[in-house]
């Protein structure tokens, strides 16, 4: 896969950027309020595109991703 890397800022109210690492399967996540990322370990690409072309990315996220995957802060 060509893709190492992609990131995107979000239209949401919750929030702010997320990148994702192909090799590493790592979804990073800026939350509104935080200045410090969310690292979200061994995440699947099909999860980082599906938070990004959810209706709700705040919603995906607390039902998805949040207590699902192992993080680092």
């Amino acid at each position: 896969m060509s893709m190492v890397k992609s990131s995107a800022v979000l239209d949401s109210s919750a929030i702010h950027d997320v990148a994702y690492d192909v090799r590493h399967r790592t979804l990073t996540i800026w939350l509104l309020g935080n200045r410090r990322p969310y690292h979200y370990l061994d995440v699947p690409l099909q999860v980082y595109e599906e938070l990004l072309h959810a209706e709700s990315a705040g919603h995906y996220f607390n039902e998805h991703i949040r207590h699902h995957y192992k993080y680092m802060h």
